[in-house]
This record gives C-alpha cells, sequence and structure tokens, in this order.
C-alpha cells in the first residue's frame, strides 16, 4: 500500500510539473506572437491614401489573421484616424443602419405575410415580394456592418462575409431600382394603355422580370467575388472590409469602369423609365374624371426614394468614380458613406409603398373608367 501510494504522489508530482511547462511554454507563445507586436501608434507616416477611399497600396508582407488566413496588408496614411475612430464612422453610421434593421426587417416581414395572402393582383404582388426579399436580404446583411463600425471599422468575419456584405448591398440597391422600375412600367400600362394591359399575361411576364433581375444582378455582382475585399492594416492592427482597395494594380484596374457601368445602367436608365411612366400616369390621371387618388400618391412615393434614397449615393459614387479614374482623386468617398446610409432607408419605406400599390380597392371599375378616357381621348384625335 505504501508502494502504491507513492507512485501515485510521484505520478502526480509528473502531471503537475508536466502543467507548468505547458503553461511556461503557452506565456511565451503569446509574448512572442507577431499579432500583439503591432501597438497602434498616434502618427502613421507610411506612404499611400486614406481609407475613407477606395484607394490604398500594398505592403509588402503578408500578415496572418486569426491564424487561418493570410490577408494581403495595405499601407495608408495617418488620415484614417478621423475616419476610424470618429464619431460619425463608429456612431452615426452604426446608428443609422440600426434604425434601418429595426424598422424595416418587421415592416418586411409583413409586407411577405400580406402579400402572401391577401392580394387581389397576383402580378404586382410577385414584384413586391421580390422587393420585400431583397430588401431582408440587406437588412440581414447590414448586422454585420454594425458591428464592423462599432468595432471601429475592424472586420472579424472573414474574406468570404465581406464579399457577401459587399455583393448585397450593391446588389440590392440595383434590384429594387429596376424592380420599381417594372413596377411603374405595369401601372403605365394600366393607366396609359389599358387595353393593351388588358391583354398581357401579367403574371408570367412580372414571374420573368422577377428572376432575370435577380440572375443578372447576380451575375454582376460576380467581380466582387473575384477581387479581394478584405486587407490588413499593419500600422493599426485592423482589418479593413470594401473601403480600401489597391486600384493602382492591374487586377482591380477594371473595377473602375464596370462601376461606372453598373451605376449608368443599374440607375440612370432605370429611373430614366420611371420619370417617364409616372409623368405620363400623372398626365394621364388629370385628363381623366375619376379619382385615383392612390395612384398619385404611390407616384409621389416612388420619387421620394429614388430622390432621397438612391439618387444621393449613386450621384456622389459616379463623381467618385470619375474623378478617381481621370486625376485619382477619391476626397468624395467621405460623402458616399454617408449617402450609403441614406440609401439604406429604402427598405424601410419600400414596405409602405408595396402596402399601399397593392392596396387596390377596385380594380376592374379602375380598368372600366381608364379605358372610356382613353376611348374619349382616341375619338377627340
Amino acid at each position: 500500500m505504501t508502494d502504491g501510494k507513492f507512485n501515485e504522489c510521484q505520478e502526480f508530482k509528473r502531471r503537475q510539473n508536466m502543467w507548468r511547462l505547458l503553461l511556461i511554454l503557452l506565456y511565451a507563445f503569446v509574448l512572442t506572437d507577431p499579432s500583439h507586436a503591432q501597438d497602434r501608434p498616434e502618427n502613421c507616416t507610411t506612404s499611400g491614401l486614406c481609407p475613407r477611399t477606395f484607394y490604398g497600396k500594398r505592403a509588402i508582407s503578408t500578415i496572418k489573421h486569426n491564424l487561418t488566413l493570410d490577408l494581403p496588408a495595405l499601407n495608408i496614411t495617418n488620415n484614417h484616424v478621423n475616419y476610424t475612430d470618429g464619431f460619425a464612422s463608429t456612431r452615426i453610421i452604426p446608428v443609422a443602419y440600426v434604425i434601418a434593421i429595426v424598422i424595416g426587417i418587421p415592416s418586411n416581414t409583413l409586407v411577405l405575410a400580406f402579400l402572401s395572402r391577401k392580394t387581389r393582383s397576383l402580378s404586382s404582388a410577385i414584384l413586391h415580394l421580390s422587393l420585400a426579399a431583397s430588401d431582408l436580404l440587406l437588412l440581414v446583411s447590414l448586422t454585420l456592418k454594425v458591428h464592423y463600425h462599432l468595432n471601429s471599422n475592424n472586420w472579424v468575419f472573414g474574406e468570404l462575409a465581406c464579399k457577401l456584405v459587399t455583393a448585397c448591398f450593391y446588389g440590392n440597391m440595383y434590384c429594387c431600382i429596376h424592380i420599381h422600375m417594372c413596377v411603374s412600367i405595369l401601372r403605365y400600362l394600366a393607366v396609359v394603355h389599358p387595353f393593351l394591359y388588358r391583354g398581357l399575361s401579367k403574371r408570367s411576364c412580372t414571374t420573368w422580370a422577377s428572376l432575370t433581375i435577380w440572375t443578372v444582378f447576380g451575375m454582376a455582382m460576380a467581380p466582387e467575388f473575384l477581387t479581394h475585399q478584405s486587407y490588413y492594416l499593419p500600422e493599426f492592427g485592423t482589418v479593413t472590409c470594401h473601403d480600401i482597395l489597391p486600384y493602382d494594380e492591374k487586377l482591380y484596374n477594371f473595377l473602375i469602369p464596370y462601376r461606372l457601368c453598373l451605376i449608368f445602367l443599374g440607375f440612370i436608365c432605370p429611373f430614366t423609365v420611371i420619370i417617364f411612366a409616372y409623368g405620363s400616369i400623372v398626365h394621364q390621371l388629370h385628363r381623366s374624371s375619376c379619382d385615383f387618388t392612390y395612384y398619385i400618391k404611390a407616384s409621389t412615393l416612388v420619387f421620394v426614394i429614388f430622390l432621397v434614397c438612391f439618387t444621393p449615393s449613386n450621384t456622389i459614387h459616379f463623381i467618385h468614380y470619375v474623378r478617381l479614374y481621370t486625376n485619382k482623386q477619391d476626397d468624395f468617398y467621405n460623402y458616399f458613406n454617408v449617402a450609403v446610409c441614406v440609401c439604406c432607408f429604402h427598405s424601410c419605406l419600400d414596405p409602405f409603398l408595396s402596402y399601399f400599390i397593392t392596396k387596390t380597392t377596385n380594380p376592374r371599375m379602375d380598368f372600366v373608367s381608364l379605358a372610356r378616357t382613353s376611348l374619349r381621348s382616341s375619338v377627340i384625335i
């Protein structure tokens, strides 16, 4: 028994010494970890451009981040302190996103439930269901952006998540714009050309339109997945997501004309169609003796969404890329970050527009009234 107790005591001491050795090795590893050796300096003197823009210069080495992924590093100037630690970036922008999330997710969920059960016009409901689904996808992705900004613009979710969030924002914006365009065309045909509208297979047209929009802009987001979106900033020990990209490299050169084309095809062209469609609707309704107040209110709300949400961000984005492409001036991206916050509020206004447009009192009587107006106009001509 004595020998057994002695052996147990020796075994216990050996295990205790082994754990002490492991703790010492772990402590030494932490002290020599290169990720802890990068302290944030008060002033940065390396060459480059501030991360309030898309433009950066690649560093010589890459830094291992989270022990799983080698992230390329970028050198930037100390001007980024005003953005990374600034009140606008770490408080105003995330608070705006939180407001959009709190209002947008419940309202879009209610719209999905309402349109899937109580709607008289299935063709219009298909478009607005697609709009609500796109808005929900954006709002869910914004939760990661909120953490990113509150964490001093330090991205911790990995490269794939950064690409997904970037693609969700741009894809949602242009999908929503084109869905609004399809709704305006549908309203235009119903009011201005009621007989043509009556003969259309509206259900199949709206279904194929929604599928085409999702497919086209899903494919249009491919460059966001083909290029690296997150970069390590060795001067500050943080990872940026999409806010700074090395546009001086050949791989990124095509992104500037690509995004200019996206703005032209994704915003300018459909906005022109919407202006023409709703302008024609208002003109036609003024000639009618019937009360179509809800059409006019819906048209006004669409213009508010475009003028307040989509126009500022796309205009500033367009100017930013033109200046970046022509003379490497990139200071306009400052204003774009604020405009993006305003743009995201379209996901809060879209549900009210969807509910308002789909709440048709008596579409059969509307058709008869509009048809009579068109017949009178044709007789006068």
